[in-house]
């Protein structure tokens, strides 16, 4: 009954913004970690963001032109991404877990990833 649906990924020039959305039926967010991962072709998934009750963090590539937010009114985690590079181009997933962590093995659901695109 646990599910995480994530949206608002598209194509977006470089230097564009654009926002993620995660959003949770059957459970409410406030209750867990919120973990944003990305995974382009060929390489390693990678955790940019997390947010815990009290904290944030963010991966190096990320600092400064992501923020994570929770809109608890909604039960959604938001990712706002700004100063977009190519190289940001991947399937970004939300998953929750108990535990702040970078490492994909401490979250327990995931959605089913959006795809994101910088190109001009």
């Amino acid at each position: 009954q646990l599910q995480l649906v994530e949206s608002g990924g598209g194509l977006v020039q470089p230097g564009g913004s654009l926002r993620l959305s995660c959003t949770a039926s059957g459970f409410t967010l406030d209750s867990y970690v919120i973990g944003w991962f990305r995974q382009a072709p060929g390489k390693e998934r990678e955790g940019i963001s997390c947010i815990g009750r009290s904290s944030t963090n963010y991966a190096g590539a990320v600092k400064g032109r992501f923020i994570i937010s929770r809109d608890n009114a909604t039960n959604t985690v938001n990712l706002q991404m700004s100063n977009l590079k190519p190289e940001d181009t991947a399937v970004y997933s939300c998953a929750a877990g108990s535990v702040v962590a970078a490492g994909s093995s401490y979250y327990d659901y995931w959605g089913q990833g959006t795809q994101v695109t910088v190109s001009s």
